[in-house]
């Protein structure tokens, strides 16, 4: 399995670019810059997205993706996510009055996408890749992912204040490689984290303590005027399974 980091962070600037990973070169997880971090040869290739909610970093870029490979995709692309996601894409987005209503063109019988509804922790295969949608704790309603192909898995937090069902997931989990997880604000926006339901390196502190195994966990959604000071927060954690991941690096699983 191969996840490439197209995009890492929990905003924009010239050197931060939005969630999105992209899985074995067909999936992307995420939206947040899909169309900004491949060349259009490749996005042509890519069939199937992965939304877990509905906050603009996860899904930016996906108006301006469909443009791109419009006419040019085999069939329609698919987009996975929840009811409420779906609804907030239909109504705010798709709508043809922010953007075009590709679910309805070039008609409604053959349209450039279609969505499809997730179940939480209900498994989806696509491209032979094992999906299964975790709830977690977000001003909206949000999935992390438990990523599984091949006899490794890889856990995705996506955006999450305090949780739990994660945890659990993770340590039932027995051939678990890695997790991902939200750490978006330094520890003096305690305050903006709690009430916007993120992570900073106290809280990630206390909630690695709910994990049970050793696996190395990989720090991602950090905002960009955040950076330094989470990243030297984190080191003064003295946690040797603690890492951040790297925008524009490929990992094998």
């Amino acid at each position: 399995m191969l996840i490439q980091v197209l995009g890492g962070y929990g905003g924009e600037s010239l050197e931060c670019r939005m969630t999105c990973l992209l899985i074995n070169g067909t999936l992307a997880l995420d939206a947040g810059s899909l169309s900004q971090a491949l060349p259009i040869e490749r996005q042509v290739g890519v069939h199937s997205i992965l939304l877990s909610h509905s906050h603009m970093d996860h899904t930016n870029s996906l108006p301006f993706f469909i443009e791109n490979v419009y006419g040019k995709s085999n069939g329609a692309i698919d987009i996975y996510a929840s009811p409420a996601t779906v609804y907030a894409l239909r109504k705010y987005l798709f709508n043809n009055a922010t953007w075009p209503d590709f679910t309805r063109l070039p008609n409604h019988l053959v349209p450039a996408m279609q969505f499809h509804e997730l179940e939480s922790e209900v498994p989806l295969v696509i491209d032979g890749v094992k999906l299964t949608p975790i709830p977690v704790d977000h001003l909206v309603p949000t999935h992390g992912f438990l990523i599984e192909q091949n006899g490794a898995a890889v856990l995705w937090s996506s955006d999450t204040g305090p949780t739990s069902r994660l945890w659990e997931i993770a340590n039932r989990t027995p051939n678990l490689k890695a997790v991902c997880i939200d750490t978006s604000f330094d520890n003096s926006l305690q305050q903006v984290a709690d009430v916007s339901l993120h992570l900073t390196p106290r809280t990630l502190e206390a909630e690695l303590r709910k994990l049970q195994k050793r696996v190395p966990v990989l720090l991602h959604h950090l905002k960009p005027p955040c950076v330094a000071r989470i990243r030297e927060e984190v080191r003064q954690l003295h946690n040797p399974d603690l890492e951040f991941l790297e925008q524009g690096k490929e990992y094998s699983f």
